[in-house]
């Protein structure tokens, strides 16, 4: 049985989030995982964050994904420890996690979708957060 924590902080809820995107297409990518770290390393939201909790959480999220409803548990825990205040952060993180390889498959787009509707992000607000999240990692 995988170790699921019984419960989350909303910091680690946020990297559970950043990191879900990240695994969603099976291929956790370098430039997905920098864009973590540096996330982590220089938000506020952060600022007092376990920088070693990271291993601990995205171990989380693969056991979770091996199980038959893990996502429904995953964002279960999610919401039970985010605060609504911190749910567009979630998407704007999970944004730029997707957004950081320059790279989006479908897979990931159906993710932040589904963290979009979990959270219950407003569609002109996910706009507005999709769009910078294009716009900072885009290509020369």
């Amino acid at each position: 049985m995988p170790h699921t924590p019984a419960s989350l902080s909303p910091q680690d809820a946020l990297v559970a989030v950043m990191i879900a995107v990240s695994a969603s297409d099976t291929e956790m990518r370098t430039a997905e995982l920098v864009a973590i770290q540096r996330m982590v390393n220089h938000m506020p939201v952060f600022s007092n964050y376990d920088e070693d909790r990271i291993r601990t959480i995205a171990q989380t999220v693969f056991d979770l994904f091996e199980e038959e409803d893990g996502l429904a548990a995953l964002f279960g825990l999610i919401r039970d420890a985010l605060p609504e205040r911190l749910h567009e952060t979630a998407y704007a993180l999970a944004c730029d996690t997707a957004a950081a390889d320059g790279n989006l498959k479908e897979v990931e787009l159906r993710m932040l979708e589904e963290v979009r509707e979990e959270l219950q992000i407003d569609r002109l607000h996910a706009a507005a957060i999709e769009w910078g999240a294009r716009v900072r990692h885009l290509r020369p």
